[in-house]
């Protein structure tokens, strides 16, 4: 499998997708048609040109499958599949109601190209349950695209900017998991990713990540990390019926 999971669609100040312009164009060589999965925002059409745009350097077709009457139809004749940032609440739900979860995991391990971002990222994990999204809808269950055998927090804060906060902060949110739940979490801050070859996982983009464990200070690490030993994880989740199906628990 070929991923880059990244998370967030911009550095800090930046345009959108510019700083992972560079690794999106040695992903995507070869690659003609893209099929965007817009469902995690409302404005389906708007999102698709906003992306459409930023990729339209790569000289690529970018075709939101919610053109189609049969949206899995879009991702069967896609060279790569791209689910894009929002709640991923509301993505998780869409991808169950349009029959889209069989075919982008086919799709992905017959070789097909999977980017995802923020949301998209959070499906590529075995769970829903390391998104910062409130539940605005309620998925038929957490169980998403187990791609990846551990989970992931997109937007992880380079600073805990709720470090005076009386309630609880992002480290204190990943622990209760962490304490439910025995699979490693990797906080990607703004502005970087995962980067998937097959059996390789490297850290990259313009920002660092940390790396939490059940029972075990997290760890930062810095881009160009290899994170490769993440792709074996053999991570247990509570009820996998209700968060992770059986292919989540390994």
């Amino acid at each position: 499998m070929r991923l880059l999971l990244m998370s967030n669609g911009s550095a800090p100040g930046g345009e959108y997708l510019a700083h992972a312009m560079s690794t999106l164009r040695e992903l995507l060589a070869g690659v003609d048609r893209i099929a965007f999965i817009a469902y995690a925002q409302l404005g389906l059409e708007e999102h698709t040109r906003v992306v459409a745009a930023a990729m339209a350097q790569l000289d690529v077709e970018l075709v939101g499958v919610h053109r189609s009457h049969r949206p899995a139809s879009i991702v069967e004749a896609a060279d790569a599949v791209f689910v894009g940032g929002g709640n991923a609440f509301r993505l998780l739900a869409a991808l169950h109601r349009y029959d889209l979860i069989d075919p982008i995991r086919a799709a992905v391990r017959d070789g097909a190209p999977y980017l995802g971002s923020s949301a998209g990222t959070n499906m590529a994990c075995p769970s829903l349950r390391t998104t910062n999204d409130m539940p605005i809808v309620e998925p038929p269950t957490f169980a998403a695209l187990n791609l990846v055998p551990f989970q992931i927090n997109p937007h992880y804060p380079a600073t805990e900017v709720m470090g005076r906060h009386l309630g609880e902060t992002r480290d204190h949110r990943i622990a209760e998991f962490l304490e439910e739940n025995d699979v490693p979490v990797l906080g990607l801050q703004e502005g970087s990713w995962l980067q998937v070859d097959h059996d390789r996982a490297r850290l990259g983009g313009v920002a660092g990540a940390r790396l939490f464990r059940r029972e075990e200070a997290p760890v930062d690490l810095k881009v160009g990390a290899d994170l490769s030993d993440l792709l074996t994880t053999l991570g247990t989740f509570d009820s996998p019926g209700r968060g992770c199906d059986d292919r989540g628990t390994r």
